[in-house]
């Protein structure tokens, strides 16, 4: 299985993430998504379109004390994860 250092939904680094990934249904973690985007083998948020994410991300970003342009170059390749690019 592969690993990843970044959420393939919003990008964090998922070493950044305070419960060290997501959970399958059985509580296993799934280090391919963080815990804020992927929990209990779902998604948190299943009908967020790229463009919300970006957003979200970019609002967070901003909270964190980031300028905004800062933060518009941290989420400009959120399309290219994984979650974004099933099926192409």
């Amino acid at each position: 299985m592969a690993t990843f250092k970044n959420c393939q939904s919003c990008g964090m680094p998922l070493a950044k993430d305070e419960l060290g990934g997501g959970t399958e249904m059985d509580g296993t973690k799934r280090t391919k998504y963080c815990s804020h985007c992927y929990m209990n083998g779902e998604f948190t948020m299943p009908n967020i379109t790229v463009e919300e994410m970006k957003e979200r991300v970019k609002q967070k970003i901003v909270e964190f004390g980031m300028p905004k342009f800062i933060a518009g170059m941290f989420t400009g390749n959120i399309n290219k994860l994984e979650r974004w690019n099933r099926g192409k």
